[in-house]
């Protein structure tokens, strides 16, 4: 069962947005797979290489829209992107150090992150523009 499933909620009505979320989603739930699945150790510099340039690109595109778009939420919502990339790299250096103990917490910890953020941020951003589709 995947790690993190999209919900018609976390959309924010901006296409490419949207888009690059579900894509997000796809890669979390291959980490969170390939984590749970294998009993050796993982090759995971690639993998969050991947995941941080991923983020890194959607966050920049959503910080453009958001400041094209002069969202009030803007500063705020940028700290939570630069926050969740710290947690990232900080994930990455306790998985290096104890890999097998930092499985269970690496998967909760990114699970809790994007779905407070759809939750909160994102939905702020939905809201600012445009309607929920049905």
């Amino acid at each position: 069962m995947p790690l993190l499933q999209w919900k018609d909620n976390y959309s924010v009505g901006i296409e490419a947005v949207d888009h690059e979320h579900k894509e997000l989603i796809e890669l979390i739930n291959k980490l969170y797979d390939e984590l749970m699945a294998k009993g050796e150790p993982l090759v995971t510099s690639a993998f969050f290489g991947d995941l941080i340039k991923a983020i890194s690109a959607h966050f920049a595109l959503e910080e453009r829209f958001m400041r094209e778009h002069g969202y009030d939420q803007f500063p705020q919502h940028k700290e939570d992107h630069e926050r969740l990339l710290d947690e990232i790299l900080s994930l990455m250096d306790e998985f290096d150090r104890n890999e097998m103990e930092s499985r269970q917490d690496l998967a909760a910890r990114l699970d809790v992150w994007f779905s407070s953020h759809f939750a909160t941020h994102d939905a702020r951003l939905h809201n600012a523009f445009g309607p929920h589709p049905d």
